[in-house]
């Protein structure tokens, strides 16, 4: 196929392998980031024309009155500052490579204008256009970034208001340990449960049904809250990741091996995109968002680099007592007034719709009832904080000094950054824009009347770093790896913290020299051991039930029999028994559920007197699993119970465009996370995109993406690479020339307009 793109400065193409990976090729990097755009238009024209009329609030405009609310909410969180000191932290060029980006995606939303590419079907089903991009919507939009800690400060508010500080860590554990002293600190007011509901909105992804698509603008303030799913997620999420880099000292090949595999929620089409940039100057491959240019974890051809979340906190909950009316507050010695912005929201069917926005020297106000308001103070409102942007000078960095100088200016989301290259070097390095607190440690929601300010921010170039160190590897999954040596009183950065035994089984792994390969890190990847598990294990009574059990290697695989008993027995039996005996009130274990499985492990081995408990809800998951799938224990598979999905979401509307199920193994507590809900044990959350990348011989790398690159149904490769994906497997990462060319299965050529 060959295209003539207005805005392209000379001739370009993509090739396209059998994997579905875009290599793109242009004579400058401004035609690579433009032609970018094109092809992320190509692929995911709707998904990234939805992202961005989510971000920006403009839903109401394509789908009327029960979008109102949630365009509202994502407008309080717009980035509205200066533009100028916006662009320079991601670099130079940033605001160049932006606008190239975006040119490259209105010139894909002309040629599907007058037909030369196809409209995907989900415009067709909605009765909706693509829009036009503006270079700043590719930064001004911050809801999708992942956001801690307001949620949960408010989850601990309600659950200190019916228990004692203990009960929370049933819900999630802070490390380090907190005095008790420090809720002493919060502010006194009584929020209601839902004071943050605005917040969740902004942040929730869009849901479709025919009552939502049909509601008259009187019903708006209906669709004010998110689904029931989102709206009980009160924990932190799980969406982590798992990263690591293996000095060459410890490989066979002598080196540097880096593994990525970033958790996030599962959809159809993929939430990452797969590709590969080359101009003279610039040979980047690797994996972003489809709606951002450039990269956030892969390879420039001398480095390799990867992210995983890095438990900061970058927000908090800001209580205020206000004027009658609701629009001034205390603050200091006196008052300060509300400022408010009249916004104007286009609405499907109906007149344009004005509505108040209000903010305080905080940020945006969320809830502002009674005498009462609360705004959230987050890093996000700020510049520099778009997520992933700075990746536009990091992912060119091709070396360790000038890549821990870029991330500098690393705003969003805090990340565990890790970094590998050809001269050998490896290292870690937590990049965000953590807040400098001074008397008070951000987990609780506290008083906006100046008594809990922020003093700046601690950047990656006041944390903690490890370059090459003793032991041969450097990795990361979301665990408390501050040194033994930091001084949490005087630079809290956070306490919330995953503790589900992945990090430990990496260094393990690496440790015994089990990863020195690229199928040994490939394993590792889609390891399924839980140690968890076998600790639990360890407690339980004699019994035919605990014999099946303590018979079992811990490994979660898609054909266990012994997983599957075992996680019947965690997640709908063991838990809530716990939480129950724990929290014997209904309305405190809202907040609780589902209870945090290091947490109940800890306090089953620390006291032997729940030995009842044990044998009680294992004998009620054994009978509970042969019921469901019959008396003889050789049939049994996890993989039958626990399967992978990828929801479209146009299925409540009759679209069948999702993908699933299919058999696979993991669980919440293993490397290759398959995190699940006990209602049904879909798989809704963990690795989509994995790679292991051989620095240095780049093609000898592989990777995977589920369900598949292309996010049009029907197009081959929609879902072509997520039964790869259930069972753990790669398809290879070509880079150079030659290799691009081997595996190119389809050629797009681009031409200028005046060629």
């Amino acid at each position: 196929m060959d295209l003539t793109l207005p805005g392209l400065s000379a001739p370009a193409s993509i090739s396209i392998d059998r994997w579905g990976l875009a290599h793109i090729r242009a004579r400058s990097t401004r035609d690579a980031f433009f032609v970018q755009g094109f092809n992320a238009a190509r692929d995911r024209l709707w998904q990234i024309d939805l992202w961005r009329k989510r971000g920006l609030g403009l839903l109401a405009a394509d789908f009327g009155p029960g979008y109102l609310m949630q365009d509202r909410a994502a407008r309080l969180f717009l980035y509205r500052g200066d533009m100028a000191p916006e662009w320079a932290a991601y670099g130079d060029d940033a605001e160049r490579i932006c606008t190239a980006f975006a040119q490259g995606i209105n010139a894909a939303v002309d040629l599907v204008d007058d037909g030369t590419l196809p409209l995907p079907p989900e415009f067709e089903r909605l009765g909706t256009r693509p829009a036009y991009w503006a270079p700043e919507d590719v930064v001004r939009i911050r809801t999708h970034c992942l956001m801690r800690n307001a949620a949960s400060e408010l989850a601990r508010m309600q659950v200190h208001g019916l228990a004692d500080p203990a009960t929370d860590l049933l819900r999630v554990p802070l490390s380090p340990s907190v005095p008790r002293e420090e809720w002493d600190k919060a502010d006194d007011a009584a929020l209601p449960a839902d004071a943050l509901a605005v917040y969740e909105l902004a942040t929730a992804p869009v849901t479709f049904s025919e009552d939502r698509l049909n509601a008259p603008l009187q019903d708006a303030p209906l669709w004010s809250s998110v689904d029931a799913r989102r709206a009980v997620r009160r924990a932190p999420s799980m969406e982590g990741s798992n990263n690591w880099a293996i000095a060459p000292a410890r490989t066979d090949t002598g080196r540097a091996i880096m593994a990525s595999d970033p958790h996030r929620l599962h959809a159809a089409p993929s939430l990452r995109y797969m590709v590969h940039l080359s101009a003279p100057d610039l040979d980047l491959i690797g994996a972003g968002e489809p709606s951002s240019p450039g990269i956030m974890a892969g390879h420039n051809g001398s480095a390799a680099f990867s992210l995983t979340i890095f438990c900061a906190d970058q927000e908090d909950v800001m209580i205020y007592r206000t004027d009658d009316a609701g629009t001034a507050y205390r603050y200091g010695e006196g008052t300060e007034k509300m400022s408010r912005v009249d916004e104007i929201f286009a609405v499907k069917g109906c007149a344009d719709q004005t509505l108040p926005l209000l903010f305080t020297r905080h940020g945006p106000v969320v809830f502002n009832e009674g005498g009462t308001a609360v705004a959230i103070r987050t890093v996000f409102t700020d510049p520099g904080t778009a997520p992933y942007m700075a990746s536009l000078k990091s992912m060119r960095a091709t070396t360790m000094p000038a890549f821990r100088e870029a991330l500098t200016t690393w705003g969003a989301p805090s990340v565990n950054m890790i970094y590998a290259d050809c001269a050998g070097d490896i290292c870690w390095q937590p990049a965000a824009y953590v807040p400098r607190r001074t008397g008070w440690r951000g987990l609780m929601p506290v008083s906006g009347d100046g008594a809990h300010e922020w003093q700046g921010y601690m950047t990656a170039a006041d944390l903690p770093a490890v370059e090459n160190p003793v032991s041969g590897f450097v990795h990361s999954a979301n665990e408390m790896n501050l040194p033994a040596s930091w001084d949490h009183d005087a630079h809290p950065i956070g306490f919330e913290w995953f503790e589900d035994g992945r990090a430990d089984r990496i260094a393990e792994v690496i440790s015994a020299d089990r990863a020195r390969d690229i199928a040994g890190n490939c394993a590792l990847q889609t390891d399924t051991f839980s140690a968890i598990a076998m600790a639990l294990i360890a407690l339980l009574p004699d019994g035919p039930a605990a014999d099946l059990l303590r018979g079992w290697d811990g490994h979660a695989t898609a054909d266990s029999a012994a997983a599957l008993l075992y996680e019947i027995w965690l997640s709908r039996h063991l838990r809530p028994a716990m939480l129950e005996k724990f929290a014997p009130d209904p309305e405190l274990r809202k907040y609780l559920a589902p209870g945090n499985i290091p947490t109940l492990a800890r306090m089953l081995q620390d006291d032997p007197g729940h030995g009842q408990i044990l044998s009680d809800t294992l004998a009620a998951a054994w009978d509970d699993t042969r019921s469901i799938f019959g008396r003889d224990v050789t049939q049994w598979r996890w993989g039958d119970l626990h399967n992978g999905y990828f929801d479209h979401a146009l299925t409540p509307l009759g679209a069948t465009h999702d993908v699933g199920p299919l058999a696979t193994g993991g669980s919440s507590t293993t490397v290759m996370m398959g995190h699940y809900e006990a209602s049904d044990f879909r798989v809704r959350n963990g690795a989509s995109v994995r790679m292991v990348l051989d620095v240095g011989r780049w093609d000898n790398s592989v990777w995977i993406n589920a369900p598949g690159q292309s996010g049009v149904p029907g197009q081959s490769h929609y879902d072509d690479l997520a039964p790869l994906w259930a069972a753990g497997n790669y398809v290879p990462m070509p880079y150079s020339r030659d290799a691009v060319d081997a595996a190119t299965q389809e050629c797009i050529g681009l031409m200028p307009q005046d060629q």
